[in-house]
Order: C-alpha cells, then structure tokens, then sequence
C-alpha cells in the first residue's frame, strides 16, 4: 500500500498547483472509510476528498494518474468557487 508521503510527492508532481504538501494539502489515511483523504486548503476555507487506495496504488505503481490528477484538480476548482460564495 502507498504512503502518505508517496501520495504527497505524487500530488505535487502531477498537480503543481495544489501547491505544498503540509501546506496547502494534507494526506492521511482514514480506517474507517479504508480510503485516503486529501485535505486541500486555502486561507481559513477547506475542501476533502476520499481517494481509493486502489487509485492511489495504480497512480504510484503503473502511472495511471489521470483519475487522480482529475479528483484533486476539481477539488481545487471547488475550493476556489467556494471562498467566492
């Protein structure tokens, strides 16, 4: 299973625009939904999503980043259209 810190590093390189691992996005595992969360953020405004670890696993392992780089691109096209409400 990926890391955290492999999902960051992936995040960063396919969406340089999500902006700074620990800074602007955080990862963590979440057991409940057995599913990753990317917690993305701007200001005091936040936005999450749950990312698959099967997703996440094909991204790091195969290359196959487009539904990921998808996902978090239009989580921050959201958080954008949310601080403008």
């Amino acid at each position: 299973m990926a890391t955290k810190e492999d999902i960051c590093h992936k995040i960063e390189s396919v969406i340089p625009e999500a902006g700074s691992c620990g800074v602007d996005f955080f990862v963590d595992y979440d057991e409940k939904n057995q599913a990753w969360v990317v917690d993305l953020h701007e200001e005091r405004y936040h936005l999450a999503t749950f990312v698959d670890t099967s997703e996440a696993d094909a991204c790091l392992e195969q290359g196959h980043c487009i539904s990921l780089g998808l996902q978090i691109g239009q989580l921050k096209n959201n958080l954008k259209l949310y601080r403008h409400c």
